[in-house]
């Protein structure tokens, strides 16, 4: 009995991510994507929940600058 779900090849979450892949699915830099993927490597999941983390981040911040 399979239990997959249809959600991949699931030793491809025992492989750490490539930076410039990482990069290009988040939207990215190289540094950025390099952090996330240093501090919170070589889980897939973690480095995606990090990256999400960080955009939300990002955006926040903008919009509290863009305010003043």
């Amino acid at each position: 009995m399979r239990h997959d779900f249809g959600i991949g090849d699931p030793t491809e979450y025992d492989q750490p991510y490539e930076v410039t892949s990482f990069a290009k699915k988040h939207g990215l830099t190289i540094r950025a994507a390099d952090a996330v993927l240093f501090a919170k490597g070589p889980s897939r999941p973690a480095c995606d929940a990090a990256a999400l983390a960080f955009l939300g981040a990002v955006a926040a911040y903008a919009k509290k600058q863009s305010a003043r």
